[in-house]
């Protein structure tokens, strides 16, 4: 059931106690169940239409039933939380976090401070965009416990924040404890961000090789993050049979799909783009993805199509990814109050470079020049080396009088520009400098 809809339902289950009773291994009967939150966890949950998560569904009945029956339900509390945060990833649809973190919340009412579940409501919090509140989770359990996915989950959440060497730092923890495709994959990212994409494409290789067919959304995912790596470096031919391995891995999987249109578009195959292009917004309708399609209908002079994707990313933008939603105003010259509006109120919550970018791009938007020069040579700090970025950098360079400056950014984003969407080379084109 959409996001929307599910909340509304949690709304009112936390409302209705279950009441039940357990047997102990004795046969006497045991303490009444009688929480919300375990009420939530085990309330009967619907499948979801578009996807193929039939086998998830499966297994989170068999988990609730589990529960209901065993004399310690903890461990089966936690595997189901688990099931609710993938099925929250497959169907992108957050209120399947809120129920993991209601599962969370059932295991501590039996067992307080359990480290299992501050890991597994650390995952939702961050999955949330509740960065702060999962990093004061994710530091009790480095101190009190400091396994691999500990460190993993700080690391991620300081990402997110802008604290990129204690991040560094958390992560190469997660790397000496177990190393695995969980580890590679961030460190794949790091390096991506430091401008290292050779060390990139090598780790995120190795990310997909170890998830295998035992764990096909992860090798999905990262074989879907490796075909743009590839792209990136003009390995075209790589490039498609990493996002067509994602594919086989998981059919309707928007990641996968998104990333193949992306490959598409550089080959100039906008027809052939479109149509997964399509498939990944219905999957996966969230700024991005409406963003990229609309841009290659309107190339394909798709006009009324592209205007009514476009009415939804607006309509639903604020509230489904307002950092993106800023860009893709700022981008197309509309409601610059509106978009740095968001940009700011999502630095407020993080700061990685992507945000400071987002900002510094509004503020172009605004006609606020020098201040978007100054946020963007923070964005830039790492060296990452993007195409959107330095389409950004150049643009706000040459309108804040950085001639030279402005030069050496087209240079860079001239050798890549094959990654932007046809609505920004466009705007590449009528770049004078």
């Amino acid at each position: 059931m959409p996001g929307s809809r599910l909340l509304i339902f949690l709304f009112f289950l936390v409302l209705i106690p279950l009441h039940g009773c357990r047997k102990d291994s004795s046969g006497k009967a045991a303490e009444l169940i009688s929480l919300a939150p375990c009420a939530i966890a085990l309330s009967p949950q619907k499948s979801d239409d578009r996807l193929e998560t039939g086998l998830i569904d499966r297994e989170i009945t068999r988990l609730q039933q589990a529960v209901r029956k065993a004399s310690d339900p903890k461990p089966h509390i936690e595997q189901l939380g688990w099931k609710f945060v993938e099925k929250a990833r497959l169907s992108y649809d957050p209120g399947y976090y809120k129920i993991a973190e209601q599962c969370a919340a059932c295991i501590e009412a039996q067992q307080p401070q359990s480290a299992v579940a501050m890991l597994l409501r650390g995952h939702v919090l961050h999955n949330l965009h509740r960065f702060k509140e999962a990093e004061g989770v994710a530091r009790e359990l480095v101190s009190k416990r400091g396994l691999a996915y500990d460190y993993g989950l700080l690391g991620d959440v300081l990402m997110e924040q802008g604290n990129l060497s204690e991040a560094t730092a958390a992560y190469q923890k997660m790397m000496d404890l177990k190393p695995g495709p969980q580890a590679y994959s961030r460190g794949a990212h790091l390096r991506w961000l430091k401008g290292d994409l050779e060390g990139a494409r090598e780790l995120m290789l190795m990310a997909a090789q170890a998830a295998g067919q035992g764990d096909p959304e992860s090798a999905a995912w990262a074989y879907a993050r490796l075909s743009l790596y590839e792209l990136q470096s003009n390995a075209m031919k790589r490039a498609v049979e990493a996002c067509n391995t994602a594919i086989e891995l998981q059919r309707n999987y928007a990641p996968a799909l998104l990333a193949c249109g992306r490959v598409m578009l550089a080959e100039g195959r906008n027809s052939a783009a479109i149509t997964l292009l399509y498939r990944a917004a219905k999957l996966n309708p969230l700024p991005e993805y409406q963003w990229t399609l609309a841009d290659v209908l309107r190339a394909e002079n798709r006009e009324a199509e592209a205007k009514e994707v476009e009415s939804q990313l607006r309509a639903r933008g604020e509230a489904d990814d307002p950092r993106t939603l800023a860009l893709f105003l700022a981008t197309r010259g509309e409601q610059p109050e509106r978009s740095l509006r968001l940009a700011e109120a999502e630095q407020r919550i993080r700061s990685d470079i992507f945000t400071l970018d987002a900002v510094a791009w509004a503020l172009v938007s605004a006609g606020r020049f020098d201040e978007a020069h100054t946020q963007m040579q923070r964005a830039l700090a790492l060296g990452t080396r993007d195409a959107r970025l330095f389409f950004h950098a150049a643009t706000i360079a040459a309108k804040s009088g950085h001639t030279d400056e402005a030069r050496q950014h087209l240079k860079r984003v001239n050798e890549i520009q094959h990654l932007l969407l046809p609505g920004e080379k466009e705007l590449l084109r009528q770049l004078k400098i």
